[in-house]
């Protein structure tokens, strides 16, 4: 392990790139990875959450064995996204600018493949692609992995959550056998074992966090409130923290551009990030996100996944993930270079299960926190603006034209009336608005009562209780259905958020889920005729009291027709 990079071995143009850049110290990932790399043509397998200096770490290594004279590819590091495939060629030619004659090549779907093509005729030493776009140049043979090197997995688990597992099989057949193959994860799944034991052959491998554990330097606080608070929460925490500059995780994608919209509507300097966005649009947001022209991003996870951005200062957890692997992901985009940051969870009043779980899975520990009252943000933003005018410089020969007019017609104001005319300007629309602010935390006595879930639950027009059905759906893990994307698909047929939903059983050929009684008919009929992924959707009213039993094996349930 070393302890600097001058006593990496890595060549002097390297090390000089990387000072200007201010590297000093190796990360620890980077620390036991580049020597080896450097020193050993045996398959590796590094263990890292995201953010702790994986690029590098196994980048460095491949810049230094790559003979710049040879216009063959030599490497082919293959990633989920096209943000992330972006975000390692900037990287890699960063770190190679005093290299001549070496080319990192992108390539990636969503851009003119005749573009991409053409770059990779000049010749690309390093390419770096998704497998998708990697697959299809390979097939018109404008990509030729059959001499590499080195081929790169980075994000391993990424790739293959997100459905690449037939790409990635397919490009790993087409590369030679002799080559080093180097596999980066944040976790060690059995697909991720699969690949490591079907296509690597005695690898070292190295492991940062051996567990999937949250950043030590990210603080995670959770507020309780009722589900038609959450939005409240949201804008006064964007309130009580002037220079916010984070991400807020929602759902599905419906619920993403709705809250986007809102606080759009509402002044806030905030944009959407999801997957019915064009390839342009996504580069527009992500291009004003990064040069902080947006202070809020509202996404879900997979279009959130390959924004490298170190500087965030919250990541707020708009709904919970039902993985808590996602919610380590999700809170490690905070907290970066060493960096403090905070993971923010906007919880229903029964979910406090959920928070006990992600403290025990991910080894985190939340805070419960109050949300702020009208007073607290509108002191915040006053001091904030305060600040602001005292640090503002001021140009004499740009004002002094205009300064004479300006002390006549603020002569008649004394200082007092002067300065109470200058906050009343600027604050009015918050005094305004936080005048008569409720206090919306869900106490410790109102969560006692509602512990028991839905049949604690009242109906929003009165006291009883709500009715649930409970209904099959022919989809299921097979169909690479999850409760997030089964909540979405909800959501979507009903286009509202508002719906009480209950126990959801994902089995391997169909699902149960539970619905509130009364909007049972407008969703089955709102699925009639529609496809999940392709698969025409079956959903009809189940008799079954629970999925096992005489159902055992996934058998199909006795099912009757909702008239």
């Amino acid at each position: 392990m070393i302890q600097t990079f001058a006593e990496s071995g890595l060549q002097v143009d390297i090390l000089d790139a990387i000072q200007e850049l201010g590297f000093e110290q190796p990360t620890p990932i980077q620390a036991q990875t580049i020597p080896f790399l450097l020193n050993s043509r045996q398959d590796f397998i590094g263990l890292a959450q995201t953010g702790t200096g994986k690029t590098a770490a196994f980048g460095l290594p491949a810049l230094h064995l790559t003979d710049v004279e040879d216009k063959q590819t030599q490497t082919l590091i293959l990633c989920p996204t096209r943000e992330l495939c972006l975000q390692i060629t900037s990287d890699l030619s960063k770190y190679s600018k005093r290299m001549r004659g070496l080319n990192v090549v992108p390539v990636y779907g969503g851009a003119s493949i005749e573009t991409q093509i053409k770059a990779l005729k000049k010749g690309a030493q390093i390419v770096v692609g998704t497998p998708g776009r990697s697959l299809d140049l390979i097939k018109r043979k404008k990509l030729k992995p059959h001499n590499i090197n080195r081929l790169v997995l980075d994000e391993a688990d990424e790739m293959l959550s997100m459905g690449f597992k037939e790409d990635l099989d397919a490009i790993l057949e087409n590369t030679p056998e002799e080559k080093q193959t180097l596999l980066f994860s944040a976790t060690l799944s059995k697909e991720i074992a699969r690949i490591t034991k079907k296509y690597m052959n005695n690898p070292e491998q190295v492991s940062v966090n051996p567990r999937n554990t949250a950043a030590e330097n990210v603080s995670h606080i959770y507020y309780m409130v009722q589900a038609k608070d959450r939005y409240q929460v949201l804008k006064r925490l964007a309130d009580v923290n002037p220079d916010i500059y984070g991400i807020v995780f929602c759902r599905t994608r419906q619920e993403t551009k709705d809250i986007a919209k809102k606080l759009m509507e509402d002044g806030y300097n905030a944009d959407a990030l999801h997957g019915d966005l064009s390839q342009a649009q996504r580069d527009e947001v992500m291009h004003r996100f990064r040069n902080r022209q947006l202070q809020i991003l509202v996404a879900t996870d997979v279009a959130a996944r390959g924004i490298d951005v170190n500087d965030l200062t919250h990541v707020v957890n708009y709904n919970l993930p039902d993985d808590t692997d996602a919610y380590v992901h999700r809170s490690g985009r905070t907290g970066r270079a060493g960096k403090k940051g905070l993971s923010i969870a906007i919880v229903h009043s029964r979910e406090g299960r959920r928070i006990r779980e992600v403290e025990k899975v991910a080894g985190v520990k939340f805070t419960k926190g109050t949300v702020p009252g009208g007073k607290e943000i509108v002191t915040k933003q006053l001091y904030a603006f305060i600040d602001k005018v005292t640090q503002t410089n001021v140009d004499e020969k740009q004002i002094q034209p205009f300064m004479e007019a300006i002390y006549e017609k603020l002569e008649p104001m004394s200082r007092e009336d002067l300065i109470k005319h200058f906050v009343s300007a600027e604050f009015n629309r918050f005094l305004d608005y936080y005048k008569d602010s409720r206090d919306i935390n869900v106490s410790e006595s109102n969560r006692k009562q509602e512990k028991n879930g839905p049949k604690a639950r009242k109906t929003r027009t009165g006291g009883g209780k709500i009715k649930f059905s409970r209904l099959y759906i022919n989809l299921g893990t097979k169909h690479k259905l999850n409760p997030t994307r089964l909540i979405g698909l909800i959501n979507e047929t009903l286009r509202s958020r508002d719906a009480e939903i209950g126990k959801i059983e994902i089995l391997k050929n169909f699902s149960f889920f539970e619905i509130e009684d009364n909007l049972t008919n407008k969703l089955v009929d709102g699925l009639i005729g529609k496809k999940f992924d392709g698969h025409p959707i079956l959903v009809e009213l189940s008799e079954a009291k629970k999925a096992g039993g005489r159902n055992k094996g996934n058998r199909r349930p006795r099912t009757k027709k909702r008239r």
